[in-house]
């Protein structure tokens, strides 16, 4: 651990979430400096940390990330404290939502390009995309910034505990889960897929779209075969710290 991890609650969590964020940024999906990432730290979720307002996700430190009280509007006065629209969508999401232990809103490229069509469901092209079929929610109906009121309709949206991406009509996505590891790897994996479809729709050819049957069982296959999230988050502190990264301090 290091030396400020010592007087600093939730310092695994923090390092998890700090090398989450630097790796969004590496691979490019994450938006200025527009996005956040949030995760509960108390039982019923409504006490959870983000990350300060206005910072690059390239600089974000452990001991940089805000707490942050979705039941507390005063939350909003303190010290680098959310803007708006991270309150609304995260303090909806984690008040309305307690099963979104993690939640990590992007605008990536290419999920956005997914969430711009004018179907935006995606199909089950290829075993990335399988991962996600039947467990995606679409909101259609984008109604301008996540303030406080769209927020909490974004967040109703993910009610089901089986559909972990939300793919945010015009704007976005957001993808939620249990631990870091695991929603940043679905995350990964969903912009994998999207780019994927995007890529395939841009060959004009036909497409050849797994059945639902095939399409439904990798999915579960997938969901049974555990630990590669965590291993996958895992690496990826390892190759910072050989690095020399400033992430975990």
């Amino acid at each position: 651990m290091d030396g400020a991890g010592a007087n600093i609650g939730n310092w695994t969590e923090r390092v998890d979430m700090a090398a989450a964020f630097r790796w969004t940024a590496r691979m490019d999906m994450h938006e200025g400096v527009a996005n956040h990432f949030s995760l509960s730290i108390n039982e019923d979720g409504s006490k959870f940390l983000m990350n300060p307002n206005m910072m690059h996700f390239s600089r974000i430190r452990a001991s940089d990330l805000i707490v942050v009280d979705a039941n507390d509007p005063e939350t909003l006065q303190g010290p680098n404290a959310p803007d708006e629209t991270a309150w609304g969508l995260h303090g909806g999401l984690h008040r309305l939502c307690p099963h979104a232990r993690c939640a990590m809103h992007v605008h990536s490229p290419y999920a956005t390009v997914l969430a711009c069509l004018k179907d935006p469901v995606l199909p089950p092209l290829e075993q990335n995309a399988a991962m996600f079929f039947n467990r995606i929610a679409v909101d259609p109906a984008y109604g301008g910034l996540a303030l406080e009121e769209e927020g909490a309709r974004c967040a109703k949206l993910l009610d089901d505990p089986r559909k972990k991406v939300l793919v945010m009509g015009n704007h976005g996505v957001m993808v939620i889960g249990d631990t870091v590891g695991e929603t940043f790897g679905r995350l990964y994996y969903f912009e994998r897929a999207c780019a994927n479809y995007i890529r395939a729709l841009q060959t004009g050819q036909p497409l050849n779209i797994l059945s639902d049957e095939i399409a439904e069982k990798t999915a579960r296959e997938i969901e049974e075969y555990s630990g590669d999230d965590e291993k996958f988050l895992s690496e990826l502190k390892a190759l910072l710290d050989a690095e020399g990264d400033a992430y975990a301090t």
